[in-house]
């Protein structure tokens, strides 16, 4: 999983793309950090409003990410989009969850959930993910979106690595423990 989140744990204010608040985490260390992501991946994966979203942005963009993010091959889960039009997309229905533990098997490098909470929920409950890597800007929000839901399951993680960027954010990435 890759997500950016307020400090107080939102990953979009109180409205679907409410994220101006990125801006505050992104520059050239981040830059960077998601240049080595998309070329250590076979797959992004995505829900349907998440997909929509970065297809209507990054077939516009130009650079290094979205060349690496319109070339690379998408998964978007979704039980009612017909067509996915943004360059090697292809739609996943019904039991997404043992869609992905099927691919998850299969040899190669790893996917990664970008965004997408719906569909992470639905990852976290089910133990699909192997890592969580979240930026955290250094905003306080005080509502919108959160990430991780009041209902989630509880996940015992540890911390593998933290880095401080420039910006004041920070990367930090989790595994499950056990």
């Amino acid at each position: 999983m890759w997500n950016i989140i307020s400090l107080d744990g939102y990953f979009e204010g109180n409205e679907k793309w409410d994220l101006p608040f990125h801006l505050r985490i992104w520059g050239p260390e981040l830059e960077k950090f998601s240049i080595d992501q998309l070329n250590d991946m076979d797959y992004l994966v995505f829900g349907r409003v998440t997909w929509a979203g970065m297809a209507e942005h990054w077939k516009k963009e130009t650079g290094e990410i979205a060349r690496l993010m319109n070339a690379m091959p998408k998964l978007v889960a979704s039980n009612s989009l017909v067509l996915a039009d943004w360059n090697q997309s292809t739609i996943l229905s019904g039991d997404v969850a043992s869609e992905i533990s099927r691919i998850k098997k299969m040899e190669g490098k790893d996917m990664y959930v970008f965004g997408s909470a719906d569909l992470s929920e639905t990852l976290i409950r089910e133990d699909l993910f192997d890592e969580y890597r979240i930026g955290i800007a250094p905003v306080v929000l005080g509502s919108g979106n959160p990430l991780f839901r009041t209902d989630a399951l509880p996940k015992n993680l540890s911390l593998v690595s933290s880095r401080t960027l420039e910006t004041g954010g920070v990367i930090l990435t989790y595994r499950p423990r056990g």
